[in-house]
């Protein structure tokens, strides 16, 4: 019998010629942010070679502990490993002295992508804080309006300058991007196109319409809550369950597979070390499976992360969103 296939042998190639793993983790906590570092060793140890951080969640500390004892164990090279951070809407004006700070605690040299968190810009001080400014009645406060503004395509051009002026990147991106902000933004880069966007997608969250624009212009999409929002949902769908019976294989492989074979990364997340060891393989969907789970979502689609900070972006279907003025 032939050996099953891995998810972490399987690399995407970006619009720069550099390879990126299909399967990442990602390193957002669930609770104590220090449980990071033995997240990241096990997936390591497991196979997975990207690892998913960014300046605002608190885990590079601990991402950066854990990538240091891997290497120390002969386990892995620097070379080995993708890793990437963001800039974060409070960071917008200073997005270089963001990436400094990562770097310095992650204890790297360089990342291999650097993403624009959102396109949007908070109001945050030197130091980018804090991180969610409000003003006297609760609301976000803004440095420009995020559904008319302008400003995060300034933040974008400052990506390119450090890729082309610094080591300390191999690549840029964005995430959280959507239609509006992508067509915004592509006419008005200067030299090099994101080589990655980042959003949320699972079955219940079609957007091919997104992805087909990314794809016109060789960015690859990247997959965050793959499983859905807290409790998993997206895990409990009897054609999830139903899939995962038939390929012998776990419902979390199954909608890793939904991604990696349509061409997208999977990043999934875990504070489970067996669940993280154990979800590296790649049942071959057939391209009818494939399909029937999109369909999924295309009959009643819904979203699990709808943060204010994603209101005026212009995707659709992000409840409470009352600032986006076209979801073309």
């Amino acid at each position: 019998m032939a050996p099953a296939k891995k998810a972490t042998d399987v690399y995407f190639t970006l619009n720069n010629g550099n390879k990126i793993p299909a399967l990442g983790l990602g390193t957002v906590p669930s609770d104590d942010p220090a449980d990071v570092k033995d997240q990241v060793v096990t997936a390591i140890k497991a196979g997975f070679r990207l690892i998913d951080t960014a300046w605002y969640y608190g885990t590079e500390k601990y991402v950066g502990e854990a990538i240091k004892q891997v290497i120390a164990e002969g386990i892995v090279k620097r070379e080995d490993l993708f890793i990437t951070t963001k800039v974060w809407p409070s960071f917008w004006h200073n997005p270089e002295k963001s990436l400094d700070q990562s770097l310095e605690t992650l204890g790297l040299d360089y990342v291999d992508l650097l993403l624009q968190h959102w396109p949007i810009c908070l109001h945050g001080d030197e130091n980018g804080q804090p991180t969610q400014p409000k003003d006297e009645e609760g609301n976000l406060k803004y440095d420009d309006d995020p559904a008319t503004g302008t400003k995060f395509i300034d933040v974008y051009h400052t990506l390119e300058d450090i890729l082309d002026n610094t080591s300390k990147t191999k690549a840029i991106g964005v995430s959280n991007y959507s239609i509006p902000k992508l067509k915004q933004l592509l006419p008005k880069i200067k030299k090099h196109v994101p080589a990655a966007n980042q959003i949320e997608y699972h079955p219940q969250l079609p957007q091919q319409d997104l992805v087909d624009l990314c794809t016109e212009h060789k960015i690859i999409v990247e997959c965050y809550s793959p499983v859905g929002g807290p409790g998993a949902p997206v895990l409990k769908l009897p054609l999830v369950q139903e899939l995962a019976k038939k390929y012998d294989t776990s419902v979390n492989e199954i909608v890793d597979a939904y991604q990696i074979l349509n061409g997208r990364v999977a990043l999934p997340r875990s504070s489970n070390l067996q669940r993280i060891a154990s979800i590296t393989g790649l049942p071959e969907l057939t391209k009818e499976e494939l399909d029937e789970l999109y369909q999924i979502g295309a009959k009643n689609p819904t979203r699990y992360t709808n943060d204010p900070w994603g209101y005026g972006i212009g995707f659709r279907w992000w409840q409470g969103d009352d600032k986006s003025k076209s979801f073309e």
